[in-house]
């Protein structure tokens, strides 16, 4: 089977492609960058019935303030994507075996108390609106009778990329702690049960949104003292809330001071089986503890 990744050569991109080359699957990688991959002109060539397209491409949220010309830069990198592989489908006469659409678990909004499924309503922030743009891009690919399938991704946990790097780092120097008031809700998923769930709605005959996330998210006061306690780190210094909004400025808000409560449970309904599913185990995992 063939699978085309467009934003193949990102973070999880990159972690995706090793996993399924190393199964067998021919990966091609697409990429506006010509270095990186095939141009997305070039797309509609290797459309047919074994072909599967996930599109993961989009800047990188947490890449810089958000400006004005970062917000706009950050949608139609994700709009443009989204189309531009409708118009080679199209251009190609054929249909792909299965369409694998990006999205995040930004889409409900945030929340100190709700729990969100994949059948809650979309927020209305300037996240869950974004992401509602993301995957409504290729919702055009239903009308084609093509199979698609939603992947609202939550805080994704590695050791070589993402948001955890940047974590672990004060934590290593013990200088770790909560951040701002610590309540908000995480909802994380282990780098290795991400790629093996994308497989896994790949190859089965599923459909619609699906939470990549964890079954059990924690509030960020349990992650700072769980991971104080893998490292042996004192967990003594929150991050006040005013620092990170000075800094940060609205960005703060989405990705540090708030966030929400998300369950997989099509996933877990769907009989798949998570090799990390609570934080203590995952984070060992990451930091080479047996």
């Amino acid at each position: 089977m063939r699978v085309l990744i467009a934003g193949g050569s990102g973070f999880i991109g990159s972690h995706l492609s090793k996993f399924l080359s190393e199964r067998g699957y021919e990966v091609i990688i697409v990429s506006r960058d010509s270095s990186r991959g095939i141009p997305y002109d070039e797309v509609h060539r290797y459309v047919d019935g074994d072909t599967i397209i996930v599109n993961l491409a989009g800047e990188n949220i947490a890449s810089g303030r958000w400006t004005s010309a970062k917000k706009r830069a950050i949608r139609e990198s994700r709009i443009w994507a989204g189309r531009k592989l409708i118009e080679e489908i199209r251009r190609s006469g054929n249909k792909p075996g299965a369409f694998l659409q990006a999205s995040a678990i930004g889409y409900y909004g945030r929340s100190t108390d709700a729990e969100f499924d994949e059948g809650s309503p979309p927020g209305d922030d300037f996240l869950a609106r974004l992401v509602t743009d993301w995957e409504d891009s290729t919702r055009d690919v239903e009308d084609m009778g093509i199979r698609r399938v939603i992947l609202r991704i939550g805080l994704v946990l590695a050791r070589d990329g993402g948001a955890y790097p940047r974590m672990r780092f004060p934590f290593r120097l013990g200088l770790g702690g909560k951040i701002g008031t610590g309540k908000q809700w995480m909802s994380w998923i282990h780098i290795g049960d991400l790629v093996r769930a994308i497989e896994f709605l790949m190859k089965g005959n599923y459909s619609g949104p699906f939470n990549l996330t964890a079954p059990y998210p924690v509030r960020n006061e349990e992650f700072a003292r769980t991971l104080c306690s893998i490292l042996r780190r004192p967990c003594l210094l929150p991050v006040p809330a005013f620092l990170l909004r000075l800094l940060f400025g609205e960005m703060a808000e989405y990705l540090l001071l708030e966030g929400q409560k998300v369950v997989p449970r099509r996933l877990l309904k769907s009989g798949f089986e998570f090799r990390y599913p609570r934080l203590r185990n995952a984070l060992e995992s990451l930091e080479g503890v047996d």
